[in-house]
């Protein structure tokens, strides 16, 4: 094999990026990926002329001009904007908390009416928890209910998330959700940034521009050809999980991964929205999204015959299955703190992205750290 500037672990977004970056320098690097296919997480795979989100849905969105002008500059993205809906007990409610939800929740029609009945549920929940003697929120159920009240909390907030990270509200910690946006206009746009869309023609577009002209190697594992891939490269960028690639010295880190029930319908229009969240805990299922709506709007929907829905399941990562989220629950943050130790003291790897930085990382942000070695 020749020799190479950089062997790059992983096709995905990070290690796609920087590849190309690097080439632009004059380095030579070669990309491999145990999959059969390049792009990582954002593969799409074409059904019926449909791109379809093999791994989930992927909405690319960023208030960094500089991030959104690159991949721009690589390919055009859409004008997709996202407006998740949320069904519960058979009842459609709009995402993020806005003044529609409110209108939906309770009839009210104002902003100061809408924080009139927060306030007071927020109230409710301070008063319950200094009967209990606790001042801060202790868990992610209390948490919630500080920050939009009961009402919301029970419909919209806690089926879905004891679905997705497989533990009750009351055992999650606080913080995972002090982030949760409310607003007081009618506005369903559910990122508050500047720019978002999705590349037209797909993810694959974005991949295949950004690794043209470098070396690729798929159905190819790391770790069964370590030996020699490590002896033909000065340095190793590795977008897989840090615990595996230090061979679990400290111990397993824990993810959360998702699994899909796809299905080709012989319909033109399913749901009418990109994405679905089910909220209730006896519903199986986190969300239903529907592919053709992040790319084709208006009379291209129904120019489009048919149709490709996914049911998301979300579980336990087992030995065999993907990872997808990591758990920064405080007993696995210690545990990755003990490699990350590692990670610094070791200057011929990079390590890049959710599984190495064992983070949650938007697309963007990963983006803006795959260009951050090239300042």
């Amino acid at each position: 094999m020749n020799h190479y500037d950089f062997l790059i672990v992983g096709a995905g977004l990070f290690g796609s990026v920087f590849a190309y970056k690097a080439k632009r320098q004059g380095k030579k690097c070669l990309v491999i990926d145990r999959r059969s296919h390049l792009g990582g997480n954002i593969y799409c795979e074409n059904i019926e002329g449909i791109n379809v989100h093999k791994y989930g849905a992927h909405i690319f969105h960023t208030s960094n001009k500089a991030v959104w002008d690159f991949v721009n500059s690589i390919v055009e993205f859409n004008r997709y904007t996202n407006s998740p809906i949320a069904s519960y007990k058979g009842k459609l409610y709009n995402l993020p908390f806005n003044m529609n939800t409110f209108y939906q929740m309770w009839g009210i029609t104002t902003p100061a009416e809408a924080k009139a009945k927060i306030e007071e549920q927020k109230a409710e929940a301070i008063a319950r928890m200094k009967e209990q003697g606790v001042i801060e929120p202790r868990n992610l159920e209390e948490q919630a209910q500080l920050l939009i009240g009961k009402d919301i909390y029970e419909s919209l907030i806690k089926g879905y998330t004891e679905k997705q990270w497989g533990r009750k509200c009351t055992d999650l910690p606080a913080f995972i959700i002090k982030r949760l946006p409310v607003r007081f206009v009618f506005d369903n746009n559910y990122f508050n940034d500047k720019y978002q869309g999705i590349p037209i023609g797909g993810y694959n577009v974005l991949i295949e521009r950004l690794l043209e002209g470098i070396d690729t190697k798929l159905n190819y594992d790391f770790f069964a050809h370590r030996n020699e891939l490590e002896e033909i490269s000065d340095r190793i960028v590795f977008t897989g999980a840090i615990d595996k690639f230090y061979r679990y010295r400290f111990g397993k880190l824990e993810y959360r991964t998702v699994n899909f029930e796809t299905e080709l319908l012989n319909m033109s229009n399913y749901q009418g929205n990109a994405v679905i969240n089910y909220t209730e805990k006896e519903i199986p299922y986190t969300r239903v999204i529907e592919h053709k709506h992040f790319e084709m709007f208006g009379a291209d929907i129904e120019a489009c015959s048919k149709t490709v829905i996914s049911k998301e399941y979300s579980s336990e990562w087992k030995e065999g299955s993907e990872p997808y989220y990591p758990v920064n629950d405080e007993k696995n943050n210690s545990l990755y703190l003990k490699y990350k130790k590692l990670a610094d003291q070791d200057n011929n790897v990079i390590f890049g992205g959710r599984l190495a930085e064992y983070r949650y990382y938007d697309m963007h942000q990963i983006v803006a750290k795959a260009l951050s070695h090239f300042k």
